[in-house]
């Protein structure tokens, strides 16, 4: 029979002699009555100042209310008072639990990463035995990207705790970002086996199931699988983790089915001007061309020059390719698509591309052959590989696995222009957040 949780023990000695007035401010919170939870809660602080546990429902209706009026100015009170909570005599350590876990959260939702670090800090050192602070400590360096820390966080965790599988997941997750990928593997594995709370989440599946197809191990789309039977992909191909539901998936698609016919047009009829001014790019000293940085190559040379990024404009870019810029000024699904990228790649002989997958579902992504060898190169978009073609323009949706390779006698050079998905409506292309 499983354990019936026990009910926390939020009350001292001098709460329960109050505890009459304390149930009636709770039960007007319970309702919904914030403003009312919050001027009784408040009164029982100045008539009692050393209660623990009025002060916790001051806070608890704060942040109710906070919620109510989306105010961060009340949520930044809140903060303050469950922090109040915890300097009060004699407070039930129950109490001192939930008031600093409910500080952390509500401080990372405002952003205040650093001081919910502080928080998480205070709570590990006050109960060094409960694993799961650490684990939320954990957590709380990786929103600041202090992976070291984390990394030594997780150790810790396991090394009290070996069977932990939210410290698992985390752990492999940091071995996969510093490219150990064989360590990575057992610990993500294990880690989503465990079924531990915490553990079912979509990137998880998405870099165990990447750790192993580096490693040659086809066991990678049973875990794709899983994923996409968990509800974490829109399917064992299409991995992306910021979706819109309900958009037309396929991997290749043609100029008509964009609705972007006039973008395709002028990209071919101009792909000489467009390649003419990326090799004059090229030719200079001053490497405009940076290196692909995700960590995306098997081996080999690969590099970009963007010219817009999250639909803003690159202007000092745009000095070195002015023409192809004014060309693509006429073109708002793509300057405007602030999911995506407009730029040059160039990959050189001797490369190949991991099978990977975009960020999200939202764009497609048009690529222009400019300079492209005979033979050698080719590309697999789930189970179909092309080839490129100079002059012409290829369609497809980065969101679903893709992988690429150079094994040509000289570079390849092609003009990449992500564009919003056809059937995003004018009000998601104005409103969704940029990747």
């Amino acid at each position: 029979l499983a354990k019936k949780k026990k009910k926390p023990k939020l009350l001292n000695k001098f709460d329960k002699t109050i505890k009459a007035e304390l149930d009636a401010a709770e039960k007007l919170r319970k309702k919904g009555k914030v403003e009312e939870a919050l001027r009784a809660f408040e009164a029982l602080v100045n008539q009692y100042p050393q209660s623990p546990r009025a002060r916790y429902g001051k806070a608890q209706s704060e942040d109710d209310l906070a919620e109510k009026m989306r105010s961060n100015e009340m949520l930044q009170k809140a903060i303050n008072t469950y922090d109040e909570v915890v300097s009060l005599p004699n407070v039930p350590s129950d109490l001192i639990k939930l008031s600093l876990k409910r500080e952390a959260d509500r401080q990372q939702f405002l952003g205040r990463m650093r001081g919910s670090l502080v928080t998480l800090q205070k709570l590990v050192q006050l109960f060094p035995g409960d694993t799961s602070f650490k684990n939320d400590l954990g957590v709380g360096y990786l929103l600041i990207g202090d992976n070291s820390n984390a990394k030594r966080v997780y150790e810790e965790v396991l090394s009290l705790a070996p069977n932990d599988g939210f410290a698992k997941v985390h752990y492999g997750f940091i071995l996969k970002a510093e490219n150990k990928i064989a360590e990575s593997i057992p610990y993500l594995k294990e880690g989503l086996e465990s079924g531990d709370p915490g553990t079912d989440d979509g990137r998880f599946y998405f870099h165990l199931g990447d750790a192993l197809q580096r490693m040659g191990d086809k066991e990678a789309y049973r875990w794709y699988e899983l994923g996409y039977q968990r509800g974490h992909f829109a399917s064992v191909w299409q991995r992306s983790l910021y979706n819109v539901k309900g958009l037309k998936a396929q991997p290749w698609w043609t100029a008509r089915e964009t609705g972007y016919t006039e973008l395709v047009k002028s990209l071919e009829k101009n792909w000489k001007l467009i390649r003419d001014e990326g090799l004059a790019v090229m030719d200079k000293k001053r490497s405009l061309f940076l290196p692909e940085d995700e960590n995306l190559r098997e081996k080999g040379d690969w590099s970009q020059f963007t010219l817009w990024q999250q639909g803003r404009k690159n202007e000092n870019a745009c000095k070195s390719v002015p023409k192809t810029c004014a060309l693509l000024e006429r073109f708002p699904e793509a300057t405007g698509c602030r999911r995506g990228q407009i730029k040059y790649s160039i990959m050189h002989p001797g490369t190949h591309v991991w099978p990977h997958t975009g960020p999200t579902n939202c764009r497609l992504r048009m690529h222009l052959g400019l300079v492209i060898p005979k033979e050698g190169c080719r590309i697999r978009c789930a189970q179909e590989n092309r080839t490129w073609e100079e002059g012409k323009v290829l369609i497809f949706d980065d969101s679903f696995e893709h992988e690429v390779w150079q094994d040509a006698g000289s570079y390849r050079l092609i003009f990449i222009v992500d564009v919003w998905h056809p059937e995003l409506s004018a009000q998601q292309r104005r409103t969704l957040p940029a990747i």
